[in-house]
């Protein structure tokens, strides 16, 4: 814990207000996130000698007695408070801690963000994702029947998916929106318009995020707009390729690498708009609702997008942003240049895009849901 790509985890960790939250993780992950003001509890779940392995093995099997790992996880704090709720983000992650988890006998709550939700459960069961992960789906199905478990999910699309795609019961998922702090992502320098016709992409360089055709696109609109640029913000597995392509078509994209949020923040205080071009993969793999999204919007910056989750419900298409099909580069050109043709559009939009993330996606507002729908799960404890 935390690796850069999970931001939402400390806000949400830091801006509960009735709830107190302990992050609890195997190990630290290398150049991650800073832990300051957190709780961070690390476990080490490999037995201390044979009676703790047989411990572990009884634990398993029967849900007792409770290894000496675990122990520390139903302590009081140092108030006295125990913990009332588990909170597990990502279900990929859920099913593999399941087996220890569910014999802690508390309320469980489980984030589905995208991938885990998405891709589909054949592309599981033929063990692309690994032989551990072959009897995900089954596992899913098991624990979302168990009734202490209850899911979030981060868009209407997720849920929808986690009842065609999983056949989890409606009744135990429920919508909220994971929030972005409007204050510290907020608009800064020149309105979205009256700036240089710059635009920004933040994403991990994956299939999912649709990067090709942002390239792609770019290279025809250098054609019309010469001065127009691509900052690409991430890595990934792809990133050699995009770099290859970006040569081949002499696109204007500059690849940036991975960046601490500050250095985002900066990037949209200059950027006219940003793009967020992604697809469904092969796997089924797609977007929940893209936090970058969000965090451009209420920078004052209009979104061009073809995310799933993204262009429905994370955007107001023509007020906020701008949408097109997955996939068409011929769409995504015409909508880039339609925004650099236009300052004025580009700028409405841009404070359009504020006011709806400060009404609709504000962290305070999302937190509030979230610790409500906490105490709920809890039975009124907190």
């Amino acid at each position: 814990m935390l690796p850069l790509s999970e931001t939402f985890v400390r806000q949400q960790a830091l801006h509960l207000r009735d709830w107190r939250a302990t992050l609890v993780g195997q190990r630290l992950c290398l150049n991650g996130l800073s832990l300051d003001g957190l709780d961070p509890q690390l476990l080490d779940l490999s037995p201390t000698g044979t009676v703790d392995a047989i411990r572990w093995r009884l634990y398993r099997r029967l849900g007792w007695p409770l290894p000496a790992a675990l122990r520390p996880l139903t302590w009081p704090d140092a108030e006295g408070v125990r913990p009332s709720l588990v909170h597990v983000h990502f279900a990929t992650d859920a099913v593999l801690a399941w087996p220890w988890l569910k014999g802690l006998n508390l309320p469980t709550v489980v984030t589905l963000h995208g991938y885990d939700i998405h891709t589909r459960p054949d592309w599981w069961e033929s063990g692309q994702g690994g032989d551990y992960m072959k009897d995900y789906p089954r596992r899913l199905r098991e624990m979302a029947a168990d009734p202490r478990v209850s899911f979030i999910a981060v868009s209407e699309a997720v849920r929808a998916q986690a009842m065609s795609a999983y056949g989890i019961s409606g009744d135990k998922l429920h919508t909220l929106f994971i929030g972005v702090d409007t204050r510290d992502f907020a608009p800064s320098g020149a309105p979205a318009g009256e700036r240089e016709p710059h635009i920004l992409f933040v994403g991990r360089q994956v299939e999912k995020k649709g990067l090709e055709f942002l390239i792609r696109a770019m290279a025809r609109v250098h054609q019309r707009f010469p001065q127009a640029r691509v900052k690409v913000v991430g890595d990934g597995p792809l990133r050699e390729r995009m770099e290859a392509l970006t040569a081949e078509l002499n696109a204007p994209v500059d690849f940036l690498g991975a960046q601490p949020s500050q250095r985002v923040r900066e990037l949209l205080g200059t950027a006219r708009i940003f793009c967020l071009p992604s697809v469904v993969s092969q796997s089924g793999d797609a977007e929940g609702l893209p936090i970058s999204i969000l965090e451009a919007q209420a920078c004052g910056v209009p979104v061009v997008t073809s995310a799933m989750g993204g262009r429905d419900e994370g955007i107001e298409p023509e007020r906020t942003g701008l949408a097109f099909p997955e996939g068409d580069v011929d769409a995504l050109a015409s909508q880039i240049e339609r925004l650099l043709a236009d300052p004025a559009l580009c700028t409405a939009m841009g404070r359009a895009a504020r006011e709806l993330a400060v009404r609709k996606f504000d962290l305070q507002i999302c937190q509030r849901a979230l610790e409500a729908f906490y105490t709920a799960q809890a039975g009124g404890v907190r």
